[in-house]
């Protein structure tokens, strides 16, 4: 089983052709990009009792996701996307982040999770991130743990406390995704592949095996323990970038899942991952990051879509 923590909410996308409302959240895509790679995963998160909300569980429930929280009487939080020419999308937001008695749960909820994912607003946003924290602190022993912080400068605004919450998760974390705008915002005075460099030595034997970094059409690069790698991006036409970093980071853990690479029992060999085989990770996430761009929204390929464009 795998496992996904973090924020769901809707994206309402503004362009010049009009406005779209789609699911989304980092979390969340990640969650259904892994259940669309065929992978049995589970997401907690939060959503309300309204029409948003409604659209989020049954996103969820399209894609096979598993929801072991049901709605609450909050409102379901929304993201306004505004996508300009090129496609890129500018977020602002209005959140409701918080997971009442999920600790008192985390013993049976997490039972059987060979892998955790989080990242995100969910991370950094209280009062929620110092559960979502627990639940890693608590999957560690027994889990994979996964994390992409894809930072949101205009909801957490101090970027001194973003580093350190940031470092928190990539200390507990075995693979690690960022962007360059990420590490460029988190480490102004740092070469953003410095930076993940430096993310790797975090936390000594315990600390990450993986570290990625996405660059847009420069091609994912990747730093583990025996090298380096680096892949170009696929060309395509692109709808918009929304959802792109989530089906990349979909497709990173799927791969390793499908490596058998998942489970603390296999820490050692992901630690132990050639940088050859790096390589291969982030060909396979590219192609899939490529299939969620040419289309709109956060909209994650499926399997046989990722094995078509081999």
């Amino acid at each position: 089983m795998l496992t996904v923590i973090g924020e769901g909410l809707v994206d309402v996308v503004q362009r010049a052709s009009g406005i779209e409302a789609h699911v989304g959240g980092s979390p969340l895509n990640v969650a259904v990009g892994l259940a669309r790679l065929d992978h049995p995963v589970q997401f907690i998160g939060r959503y309300g009792r309204d029409a948003y909300g409604d659209s989020v569980a049954a996103h969820l429930r399209a894609s096979s996701v598993m929801v072991p929280m049901g709605p609450d009487d909050l409102p379901t939080s929304v993201a306004t996307a505004l996508i300009d020419d090129d496609g890129a999308a500018t977020y602002t937001f209005d959140l409701t982040w918080e997971l009442p008695g999920i600790a008192d749960r985390l013993a049976f909820m997490l039972q059987g999770t060979t892998l955790l994912h989080t990242g995100s607003i969910a991370t950094m946003l209280a009062p929620g991130a110092t559960d979502v924290l627990a639940a890693v602190e608590y999957a560690h022993p027994h889990a994979t743990i996964s994390f992409d912080p894809n930072c949101r400068p205009s909801i957490i605004t101090d970027v001194d406390y973003a580093r350190r919450h940031t470092e928190k998760f990539v200390t507990l974390a075995d693979v690690v995704k960022a962007s360059d705008e990420d590490l460029a915002w988190l480490y102004p005075d740092m070469d953003v592949l410095d930076a993940a460099r430096r993310w790797l030595s975090l936390g000594g034997s315990e600390g990450p095996a993986v570290v990625v970094v996405t660059r847009g059409a420069e091609g994912p690069w990747g730093v583990c323990h025996a090298g380096e790698a680096k892949v170009p991006a696929p060309r395509v036409e692109v709808a918009d970038t929304v959802g792109a970093g989530d089906s990349f980071m979909a497709a990173l853990l799927s791969g390793l899942v499908d490596r058998g690479l998942d489970g603390a029992q296999n820490r050692k060999d992901l630690r132990e991952l050639p940088a050859e085989g790096l390589g291969e990770l982030l060909a396979h996430a590219a192609r899939a990051a490529a299939v969620t761009v040419s289309r709109p929204g956060a909209n994650p390929p499926t399997r046989a879509e990722l094995d078509a464009v081999q």
